[in-house]
């Protein structure tokens, strides 16, 4: 048996992706209405209304892209998390290689299973850069990657990671950050509130089983104890809202009218399931909600940073791929076993081995 320093580990990074340019703005959102988590309709039906959903979005959300130079960052910025993965990896005596694979837009799962594969790399661990688990994030990712890897003929040992939302590395970095802001804040004066802002779903996702909101929770309620005392005022809240469906709550909108109602001073929002800045972070919290604040008549609007590379973050992270290599199982979650409530027959845990992702 070789040692782990002979053995090439290829470590693929899921994320979202999104449009490096304005024209692939439409292309991008084809592919996200396409998926079937997304919107959960026959192939017939999905595509050509995937197609008209695209169609008349496209100007709005291109409007969103101009104003942060016209295209996504999150390739960008996921590739720097990998080098710096790569590095934290390296020191732990691991030959490793990141591979980035987009759920939605370039380098996406087929793109980056060949390149995988090229590479002949001996095992591969999958890590998403989402670390609270949906079936619409990691789950589709999931299986995207699976059908990528049986179409280029990657048969090689698998490791998946499928959630994190407590772990110890990603909560210190979300802490760290967090105590910075609240020095501004107290050195301006007055009271301050914490809003833990992530993105949003429909109910209707949630009410199937999916354990997403949970993981939201558990990783505020991770992050407030790792602050410790005193107990800040904190409220958890959505973003990103599209579509006549229920979504749950409470919008973040809401929280900041009802900070404004309680005479709070400052409010601190924390991004709690975005690892990297992008157009929900650069331009709704940073742009659309700062400009509500003020509306509202909020004095002081802070927004707290990704975690992106933080030494805390990137290291948390070399222990979870750390901890798929040493483990014994195909798939693992990043809480130390299943993480879902036993009535969510989609938590990737309690797959069969043949649904797993791999071969």
């Amino acid at each position: 048996m070789s040692g782990k320093g002979e053995r090439r580990t290829a470590v693929v990074l899921f994320n979202l992706g999104g449009p490096d340019r304005l024209e692939a703005v439409r292309p991008f959102l084809v592919n996200l209405f396409s998926d079937p988590v997304i919107l959960g309709l026959p192939a017939l039906l999905r595509r050509p209304l995937a197609r008209l959903i695209a169609r008349r979005r496209a100007p709005v959300a291109r409007e969103i892209y101009a104003q942060i130079g016209g295209r996504s960052p999150l390739l960008v910025l996921s590739e720097e998390q990998g080098a710096a993965l790569e590095a934290a990896l390296a020191r732990r005596g691991h030959v490793a290689r990141t591979f980035v694979a987009m759920r939605y837009w370039h380098p996406m799962s087929d793109e980056t299973a060949a390149a995988v594969a090229d590479w002949r790399a001996d095992e591969i661990v999958l890590l998403p850069l989402y670390p609270q688990f949906s079936t619409t994030t990691t789950g589709s990712s999931l299986r995207a990657w699976k059908a990528a890897a049986r179409r280029v003929g990657l048969d090689r040992s698998v490791r998946a990671i499928c959630c994190y939302p407590t772990d110890p590395g990603f909560i210190a970095a979300i802490a760290g950050l967090i105590v910075a802001a609240l020095d501004e804040a107290k050195a301006l004066g007055g009271t301050a509130r914490l809003l833990f802002s992530a993105h949003g779903l429909p109910e209707r996702v949630i009410t199937r089983g999916d354990p997403y909101q949970a993981q939201v929770e558990a990783t505020a309620a991770a992050v407030m104890t790792r602050l410790g005392e005193p107990v800040h005022d904190h409220v958890i809240c959505y973003q990103s809202r599209v579509g006549p469906l229920r979504w749950i709550g409470p919008a973040i909108e809401d929280e900041l009218r009802r900070a404004a109602d309680d005479g709070v001073a400052t409010v601190v929002v924390v991004p709690t399931a975005f690892v990297s800045e992008h157009s929900e972070t650069l331009v709704e919290l940073d742009i659309e909600y700062r400009a509500l604040a003020a509306k509202l008549g909020i004095e002081n609007y802070i927004r707290v940073a990704t975690v992106g590379t933080t030494a805390a973050f990137i290291e948390g992270l070399a222990d979870l791929v750390a901890g798929a290599l040493e483990g014994s199982g195909r798939l693992a979650s990043g809480c130390g076993g299943r993480w879902c409530a036993p009535a969510f027959a989609g938590c990737p845990c309690a797959c069969s081995p043949a649904d797993r992702p791999g071969r």
